[in-house]
């Protein structure tokens, strides 16, 4: 894969921590090498499902360069730019190009809600900082930017801009995107409840959360859908689609991590203030997680 083409799936991994809160660079070594071994392209870190918002920037930095190790060149890991400011998202862009990091996934700056010609002048100062290519991230669902069509074309000279992470829930927004931009940038899946769909309508890419927990089968939907063998991809993705519903809502990370930790046996600790589910919450995660595994296809079948 060069180093601009984000074709395949993206696992945005969960930060992985201990029983007090802190980060466990073992256990994010562990993981990384679990999803290259399983067949990803590239691995995420830090990203929204990664808990950036509670991660200090040298806790982020630790954790890239564990990830880079465990690489070892193999594939490519990027890191998410989530920072409070633009300038901090450009000191941590530069900060991860010299460590070895590969690409960068940018969302708007958080907690101010910037308008448009903000949110392409936060994009440019970041493109500026390093020499990385760069994932534009859409959730206006989440973070309350929408990055428009617009704002893509006026964006559309600064080659640094190579993906767009497509999260605004709404699969119109694939045609109108390649309708408007055709190729110019590559459109990535980021909302695993419709993957297949957006695979279909022209995404070259799946950012995936399930990934974590079941990263074969994310995998092979993905193959078979870029082999055009829609209906064996249709019957893995119709088995997976009650855990990918996991990804959705405010509780995403607790409800992943407690599937990883069901499926995996990893630490399904977050920090605080996301506390562990509890009651329904997690009856209900528990309850979807083992009917999956009871029914889990047999990827033999398929030729994985």
């Amino acid at each position: 894969m060069q180093k601009s083409d984000f074709r395949g799936v993206f696992p945005a991994i969960t930060t992985k921590m201990t029983s007090d809160q802190e980060v466990d660079l073992a256990a994010v070594r562990a993981d990384v090498a679990y999803q290259i071994e399983s067949g990803v392209d590239g691995v995420i870190v830090c990203g929204s499902l990664g808990e950036a918002s509670s991660l200090t920037r040298e806790e982020k930095l630790a954790i890239a360069k564990a990830a880079i190790a465990e690489a070892a060149g193999r594939k490519p890991i990027l890191l998410t730019i989530a920072e409070d400011s633009t300038r901090a998202g450009a000191v941590l862009a530069a900060e991860a190009e010299a460590i070895g990091i590969e690409g960068l996934m940018v969302l708007p700056a958080m907690r101010y809600l910037a308008d448009d010609r903000e949110v392409v002048a936060h994009y440019r100062a970041i493109a500026a900082a390093s020499g990385l290519p760069i994932i534009i991230y859409n959730n206006p669902i989440a973070y309350g930017i929408n990055v428009t069509e617009e704002m893509l074309k006026e964006m559309a000279d600064e080659p640094k801009f190579v993906a767009i992470k497509e999260s605004t829930g709404d699969t119109r927004r694939i045609n109108e995107t390649l309708r408007a931009l055709g190729d110019r940038y590559q459109l990535l899946t980021g909302v695993d409840d419709l993957a297949l769909e957006s695979l279909i309508l022209g995404c070259s890419g799946w950012i995936a959360g399930l990934v974590v927990a079941f990263p074969r089968e994310t995998v092979a939907i993905y193959k078979l859908a870029a082999e055009g063998r829609i209906p064996e991809a249709m019957e893995i993705y119709r088995w997976f689609l009650p855990l990918l519903s996991m990804d959705i809502g405010p509780k995403f990370v607790q409800n992943i991590k407690l599937v990883e930790a069901i499926v995996r046996g990893t630490s399904p600790v977050t920090r605080a203030p996301r506390l562990p589910l509890v009651g329904a919450e997690e009856a209900r995660v528990r309850a979807i997680t083992e009917a999956g595994l009871k029914s889990r296809p047999d990827l033999s079948k398929y030729g994985f």
